[in-house]
Formats: structure tokens, C-alpha cells, sequence
């Protein structure tokens, strides 16, 4: 997949793997190349100090408090990502409908898909690198360590396509 400016120039590639078996899916399936076509990338991240503090608190003893405090930065970040992907699919024109059911809205049963590096479909987690390159997240704080592991690890980032048949996969 190649991304572009408004000018036509490309900015960045990502390659995605295609499932070798079924239905031989690929998240490339889920952009145009008939028209132009729109992907939102982003970062979130619920900013620094967390790893220090859970660290003190476990130096301290206070081991409960020290896995909550981390367990709590990963939910919100997870929540805001997930938060600014309903964002999107309002900004994009099909909001999530009123009555949609907490436990469908978890099951992701919405239109369009929210993916991350590491993950199968987008397994190549070096993207990271060309995502914060397009991003420029340190402006947040955020940064990449040699493994391509965000830091703080209480942080998202993330691919958003809105394609209606684009759903979550398993790549080979």
C-alpha cells in the first residue's frame, strides 16, 4: 500500500501479508486504487512518568499499586484510541449508531477497522518506524526504542481504514 500527499507525491509504503489460505485476505483489500481513498493514521499515548512511578512504588512494596497504575495508563490509552476511532468513523460520515450495544461496540461491530503493527494482519512491527517518520509523535512525547516498541508503553498507534467489508484477520 502506498500513501500519497494532495500533490501526488508518494510519502510512504506499507506492505501487508495476504493470507495464503481461505479467503486470502489482505488489508490492501480495503483501500481503492480506482479512486482516491483515505486512511487515518494516528498515536496516542497517556504520556510519561508511568513506568517511573510504578517502578517506585514496587521498589517501595507497594506491588498492588504499581501493577494497577501500569494496568490503568494501558487501558487509557487503549480507551482513547478506540475513543478517536469512533471519532473517525463520525468525521467519515457513519457514526456508530445510538443503539449500538456496549457489547457489540467491544466486538467491534462497527464499520471500518482499527489496526497496529505487531499485530497478524500488519505483522511487520520496523512500520513503526515509517509511521512515526509520517507522525512525528515525539512532539507527545512518544518515541520509538531500537526494537520498535513504543515508549511509553502506555500507547497506541495505529492504522484506521473504513472500507465497509474491511473486518479483522489472521494473516499467514
Amino acid at each position: 500500500m502506498v500513501l500519497f500527499q494532495a500533490s501526488g507525491d508518494a510519502v510512504a509504503r506499507f506492505e501487508f501479508p495476504r493470507q495464503k489460505d481461505g479467503e486470502q485476505l489482505c488489508l490492501a483489500d480495503y483501500v481503492r486504487d480506482d479512486v482516491d481513498d483515505f486512511l487515518a493514521l494516528f498515536t496516542v499515548t497517556c504520556g510519561g512518568g508511568v513506568r517511573e512511578l510504578a517502578e517506585r512504588w514496587k521498589a517501595e512494596g507497594a506491588y498492588v499499586r504499581s501493577h494497577a497504575l501500569q494496568a490503568l495508563a494501558l487501558e487509557c490509552a487503549e480507551a482513547f484510541a478506540e475513543m478517536l476511532h469512533a471519532r473517525l468513523r463520525t468525521l467519515w460520515g457513519f457514526p456508530d449508531p445510538p443503539d449500538l450495544a456496549m457489547a457489540d461496540l467491544l466486538k467491534a461491530r462497527y464499520r471500518g477497522i482499527r489496526v497496529s503493527f505487531g499485530y497478524p494482519a500488519c505483522p511487520n512491527l520496523a512500520d513503526q518506524a515509517t509511521l512515526f517518520q509520517l507522525l512525528e509523535p515525539g512532539a507527545i512525547g512518544l518515541e520509538l526504542t531500537e526494537g520498535f516498541m513504543m515508549d511509553p508503553e502506555a500507547s497506541v498507534s495505529a492504522l484506521v481504514l473504513h472500507h465497509p467489508a474491511a473486518r479483522y484477520f489472521k494473516a499467514d
